[in-house]
């Protein structure tokens, strides 16, 4: 059965690496990055006048589903070409919104495709650090204000994602060590590709 992969959690997980890790050792899949998308989200601000902020008020009402809704069209139309699509993007409001995954879900049936949900389960500490050691403008106002980001971030695992009888629909990518991805990167490979 066809497959729609997201890799989500909040930023500096390790979603990009663990995605493109995955993409390169699953057989076949298209791998497909929200962070693509910032090229054209960076010109809006430019065109509107806004400072480039991406936690701000005006990126929430003109911006950011967006870049949801693009990348998923993307990925809908990808599935008519290949088996598995793999986002990479947060998705952090919209995998805690049941009726956003339902939609999702049902998308999914009409391209006969299902839903693969991996959660990248990093601790906060390791994260920081990862933003500090990127050095991104993204990350500028995160880094400046933490205790007031990180308030808001939601760490917690998705668990309200998982069917006990469905062995794929969400599965856990612990980076927070080298271990760890090692061998969640052979346990998802191994789930991904016999199910």
């Amino acid at each position: 059965m066809k497959k729609l992969i997201l890799v989500t959690s909040p930023p500096a997980c390790g979603k990009t690496y663990v995605s493109k890790e995955l993409s390169k050792a699953l057989s076949h899949v298209v791998y497909l990055d929200k962070d693509t998308l910032i090229c054209l989200s960076k010109q809006i601000f430019k065109v509107a006048g806004e400072e480039y902020n991406r936690s701000s008020d005006f990126f929430e009402e003109n911006i950011r589903d967006y870049e949801y809704e693009a990348i998923v069209a993307l990925a809908l139309e990808a599935l008519d070409y290949d088996d598995m699509v793999l986002i990479n993007a947060p998705f952090t409001r919209e995998i805690r919104d049941k009726d956003y995954m339902n939609g999702l879900k049902d998308k999914l049936k009409e391209k006969k495709a299902k839903l693969v949900v991996i959660w990248v389960d990093t601790s906060v500490e390791v994260c920081k650090q990862r933003m500090v050691d990127r050095n991104s403008d993204r990350d500028t106002w995160k880094l400046t204000h933490w205790d007031e980001y990180i308030a808001g971030c939601n760490f917690n695992i998705p668990t309200e994602l998982d069917d006990p009888k469905v062995p794929d629909d969400l599965l856990i990518f612990h980076n927070s060590s080298r271990e760890e991805f090692s061998k969640s990167l052979k346990d998802c490979v191994k789930i991904l590709e016999e199910v």
